[in-house]
């Protein structure tokens, strides 16, 4: 079993020394209360709430997380950053499009790279971030720490597997870092770079991929947001249900919603289109270890999408 560790460890860290990935061994269960006060929040202060639960002060002081969550949200394009676009027949899609890379992992990514500069700066350190990308990832990953002094970043991205544009924002900002193979052969070397925690010591390396925690805990606020746009009302009992359709290639936001259902069980159910691959029907036999505080399973492939909900 891997030794316990705060969020700042788990922030630093990839995997685990015991292969798995790190997630909170206990989840508060939210009243109808905290509800309620939650959803008159605006999307950055509804973040600063969720991530409050996982981040104790005595990390991050409250107007310490305050500032560093309004600080990564700053270049969005809309002004409530995180938008409910309401469709046809009950059908919503939360718009998770409005940053930097037009990428969701825009969202996740900004508020880690804030985290990450606020603990480097305060222990006087820097580290070197490794980043294996389909596409969305690595761009996002990129603009997210552009410009720490104390962070350098190197992304393994897929030759040819890329769209252009993706491929364009990667490569027009960094050297070249080309690896000719796909998304998943690329995760190999990535692994065992990590699974060499000498070497990872040596080197103060850590990822940012979805197995970092802080990025599932930042995403688990947007859905939360979509669902009290969605519902009529939170004095219903029970708790009326909204299914939500998530894309999904390495499951980070489908991993956010599962922990959401386990803090109140908002949603009515959580349904996963994974694309031309069937990669998604193999994850539940793979990941169904789970050790301690930790979920151990891999999971590999990177999609850019927005949910869709429906009351």
């Amino acid at each position: 079993m891997a030794p316990r560790v705060d969020f700042e460890g788990a922030l630093f860290s990839g995997y685990a020394p015991d292969g798995g990935l790190f997630m909170p061994e206990e989840l508060p269960q939210l009243s109808r209360e905290t509800l309620r006060q939650w959803s008159a929040l605006s999307y950055p202060s509804l973040v600063v709430e969720m991530c409050a639960l996982f981040i104790g002060p005595e990390l991050i002081p409250r107007d310490d997380l305050n500032d560093l969550i309004h600080r990564a949200f700053r270049r969005f394009r809309h002004r409530e950053v995180v938008h409910l676009s309401r469709l046809r027949d009950g059908l919503n899609v939360l718009e998770l499009w409005h940053g930097a890379t037009y990428a969701f992992k825009d969202l996740s990514l900004s508020c880690t790279a804030q985290f990450l500069q606020y603990f480097l700066q305060k222990r006087g350190k820097h580290v070197t971030v490794v980043v294996g990308t389909s596409g969305d990832t690595g761009s996002a990953a990129i603009e997210s720490v552009r410009g720490a002094k104390n962070v350098s970043i190197i992304v393994l991205l897929p030759q040819g597997h890329c769209t252009k544009i993706q491929e364009l924002q990667m490569t027009t900002v960094l050297e070249e870092n080309v690896l000719e193979g796909n998304s998943d052969e690329l995760d190999e070397p990535i692994k065992a770079v990590f699974a060499d925690v000498a070497f990872v010591k040596k080197h103060n390396l850590m990822s940012l991929n979805s197995i970092n925690w802080s990025r599932v805990l930042v995403q688990m606020a947007h859905h939360f947001f979509a669902y009290f746009q969605c519902v009529p009302s939170l004095d219903l009992h029970p708790l009326p249900a909204v299914e939500v359709v998530v894309p999904t290639g390495a499951a980070g936001n489908l991993a956010a919603g599962l922990k959401d259902q386990l803090l109140c069980k908002p949603t009515g159910g959580l349904t996963s289109p994974c694309g031309p691959c069937d990669c998604g029907l193999a994850y539940p036999e793979e990941a169904a270890q789970v050790q301690g505080g930790l979920l151990a399973g891999a999971w590999n492939l990177s999609v850019g999408a927005s949910p869709v909900y429906k009351p």
